[in-house]
């Protein structure tokens, strides 16, 4: 799995991947103009939307209600507000949701692969070359 990150301007920074381009700016306040999200949006919204997925597919494969079915993440920050402390991910299930399936759809998200990662500390190795194209 390779990704080709690109810069086409300003704060700007694009991913290519898979014949997608996944652009990515600052907000205005750090120099950029807040057209796309931000790197950290992106990372948050992937974690929202693979534990939605496990959710969605959990209630689908057995037939559940999925009409009026989200989820709310909010990210927490620490007591100085310099960094997320944690991320809230709260479930909304349809009116009438059979009350057997309430804690099972928690146990889904859980199984989101974006937080298994986080919750195993995935090593990230940068390395730097001069003359060489990623």
């Amino acid at each position: 799995m390779s990704m080709q990150i690109v810069f086409p301007g300003g704060t700007r920074v694009d991913a290519h991947y898979k014949g997608f381009v996944i652009s990515t700016d600052q907000p205005v306040g750090d120099g950029g103009t807040s057209a796309v999200p931000s790197p950290f949006d992106l990372f948050l919204s992937s974690l929202g939307t693979c534990a939605g997925y496990f959710v969605l597919v959990f209630c689908q494969r057995r037939s559940l209600p999925t009409e009026g079915l989200s989820l709310a993440l909010d990210a927490v920050r620490d007591a100085e507000g310099h960094r997320i402390a944690r991320v809230e991910i709260a479930i909304s299930l349809p009116e009438g949701f059979p009350a057997e399936y309430v804690a099972a759809c928690a146990r889904a998200a859980e199984q989101c692969a974006v937080k298994s990662y986080l919750d195993a500390k995935l090593p990230i190795e940068i390395t730097a070359k001069r003359g060489e194209r990623g």
